[in-house]
């Protein structure tokens, strides 16, 4: 858990450099890439409630990098598109994660990344059993 903080400060430190948190650029990447989509379909994807996920686009609205746009089949619904300044600064977060997961692997081996890798898959694996398991037979 401790290396999992420290992740998630190191990326909030160099993505605050592009005036984003990691939350907000996870957010707003994921628009650049697959808009436009819903607000839920973007909290899913991410890992994220409805709730916050609100606040985070409002706070891009409101810094013109995303739009919400109607959704053509939908009237309740709105889309989520990125701006021309979005798709800009998503670009930007994109060097930021590269750098940074550059930095992450020195002195790694490529094999010890593979081993790493299956062994976070295997504990990903791990854990959606728990959820099930918890959500029980109702889910």
């Amino acid at each position: 858990m401790a290396t999992s903080r420290s992740i998630r400060r190191a990326y909030d430190l160099r993505l605050g450099e592009i005036g984003l948190n990691l939350s907000q650029a996870c957010l707003l990447a994921y628009v650049a890439e697959h808009g436009p989509v819903t607000q839920t379909h973007v909290a899913e994807r991410i890992g994220m409630g409805r709730a916050p996920a609100g606040a985070i686009v409002d706070n891009l609205s409101d810094r013109s990098l995303l739009v919400r746009l109607p959704h053509p089949g939908d009237r309740r619904v709105w889309l989520l598109s990125a701006t021309a300044q979005g798709l800009e600064r998503a670009a930007r977060i994109a060097e930021v994660d590269m750098a940074l997961r550059t930095e992450l692997r020195e002195g790694l081996s490529r094999e010890e990344r593979h081993q790493l890798a299956e062994t976070l898959v295997r504990l990903q694996s791990n854990l959606a059993g728990v959820f099930e398991r918890h959500a029980g037979p109702e889910a």
